[in-house]
């Protein structure tokens, strides 16, 4: 069990350190995420940061528990903006069918990190 939560941790890390890079590189592929009274540049550059900043916690002492919360946190708070995404004529993420399955890869993403959270809080 040890390396399995290892295992998903380090995949996790991967996940939110490219995804937070992508946010500065590539800011355009998120815009239709953001809701348009905000400012897109900035909400991006701010995940960009938070999501490197928890995925580097997720290996640093003293930060994984709170990293793997602060994760938890985030993708509960992006459920909504995907499931709004869903609801548009044209999603963001493409097709109403791609936007149903980020859905579902959005509800995998809460369990991983929860299970990654309850292992932390154990130790």
């Amino acid at each position: 069990m040890k390396y399995l939560i290892l295992t998903l941790k380090i995949l996790l890390a991967i996940f939110l350190i490219y995804g937070g890079f992508n946010h500065f590189y590539n800011p355009d592929f998120y815009n239709g995420f953001i809701p348009d009274f905000l400012p897109n540049l900035a909400i991006n550059y701010i995940v960009g940061a938070i999501e490197i900043l928890l995925g580097i916690g997720l290996f640093s002492e003293g930060y994984k528990k709170k990293s793997a919360y602060g994760i938890f946190l985030l993708m509960i708070l992006f459920m909504p903006i995907h499931i709004w995404d869903s609801l548009k004529e044209e999603p963001a993420i493409g097709s109403k069918s791609a936007s149903y399955i980020r859905i579902g890869v959005q509800i995998l993403f809460i369990t991983w990190t929860y299970l990654i959270y309850k292992t932390e809080e154990h130790k």
